[in-house]
């Protein structure tokens, strides 16, 4: 009796996986049956699939999937991990590793990129040379204040892979680096001061930049409500490159209307996408994106990287890249404790892409 083959699901984003990336996949696992689906069938296809590599960015009935008993492993192709991590699949035997750290480099420098261009006006000087409905200052030479980055304390939340690349970032312009982390631990030696996650109001108090990297799961959801905004410097610039549910955002707006925030910059919002007549458009002191900080040309291919490597290890019963414990499934994220390789750490060892 001939062994069917098992079925490996592919799904990055709305269109299918491109053959390139799909011929890598077939030589780190010749053995497995590929099916390259887009974003509008993957729902479907999760019910065939004894492994699944990619993101559904769609409803997916997660507690169909766990009572088949049939899915045995998850590679996701993104760092947050809410989409999948259900309470069904979190109780299940179903590994889970995570792209954290893949997009590190990407997301830290789209959010310097808004925090400089925030500081500098931008907004204000492009908005000039671009819109000339009503604008009095339609492509007129005219100064107007700026602002600077260095010389500012700027506070991390959650100090993961993103966390700790923007530190690194950041760190010329930045009078002091501080950072919140459940596991405060390796404090590189350009952050003045790493706390444990019970002191975030301590790092509010002193930041004239908070910086966003907090995965979203059930203890952080919400987390930044009206209360924390107050425990804000007067002037604050807030960032959030994170998940916009771990914002209150009518708690942001009334925070900016009142002027207690200096601005935001955001590339993620709670609704996303936001409506056109949301309020937050309407501030000139708001810079967002649409959820684009990761959207490098390249980042499928980094993706087949952390998969290939950990197919490798999956056949030779070694430690899986970014595996989530059960308390890391709980959390949303690999823990930083030891106990299993970090692609961050990683990740020059097993790229295939030169950089320039």
């Amino acid at each position: 009796m001939v062994e069917l083959k098992k079925n490996l699901v592919v799904c990055f984003r709305s269109a299918p996986v491109e053959d390139r990336l799909i011929e890598r996949i077939h030589k780190a696992w010749p053995g497995v049956n590929i099916i390259n689906t887009d974003q509008k069938g993957i729902g479907k296809a999760l019910f065939e699939a004894d492994y699944f590599c990619g993101h559904a960015k769609v409803p997916v009935d997660w507690d169909g999937i766990v009572a088949q008993k049939r899915l045995q492993w998850i590679q996701s192709s993104a760092a947050g991990m809410d989409w999948c991590l259900v309470p069904s699949v979190i109780r299940s035997d179903i590994t889970i590793t995570t792209a954290a750290g893949v997009l590190a480099d990407q997301v830290s420098e789209h959010g310097l990129s808004l925090i400089l261009g925030w500081h500098r006006n931008l907004r204000s000087f492009i908005t000039d040379q671009s819109v000339s409905e009503n604008n009095p200052d339609y492509r007129k030479f005219k100064r107007k204040p700026t602002d600077d980055l260095t010389g500012k304390t700027v506070g991390i939340v959650g100090f993961g892979g993103v966390g700790r690349r923007f530190s690194q970032v950041v760190a010329p312009f930045a009078k002091a680096i501080v950072a919140t982390d459940l596991y405060p631990t390796n404090k590189p030696d350009h952050v003045r001061d790493l706390w444990p996650s019970e002191r975030l109001d301590d790092l509010l108090a002193i930041s004239d930049v908070v910086f966003l990297s907090l995965p979203l799961n059930e203890s952080t959801r919400g987390i930044f409500t009206a209360e924390k905004f107050q425990k804000m410097k007067q002037g604050v610039l807030f960032a959030n490159m994170a998940r916009g549910p771990l914002v209150d955002t009518n708690a942001l707006v009334e925070a900016l209307r009142s002027g207690h925030l200096g601005g935001a910059i955001m590339d993620v919002t709670s609704p996303e996408p936001l409506p056109a007549d949301h309020p937050l458009w309407d501030f000139p002191n708001v810079l967002i994106t649409p959820h684009v900080a990761g959207q490098i040309r390249w980042r499928f291919e980094d993706i087949c990287d952390i998969f290939c490597e950990n197919v490798r290890r999956y056949h030779a019963g070694e430690p899986l890249i970014n595996r989530l414990s059960q308390r890391g499934k709980e959390l949303g994220f690999p823990l930083r404790d030891g106990t299993v390789p970090l692609w961050i750490d990683l990740k020059e060892k097993y790229s295939t892409r030169i950089l320039p």
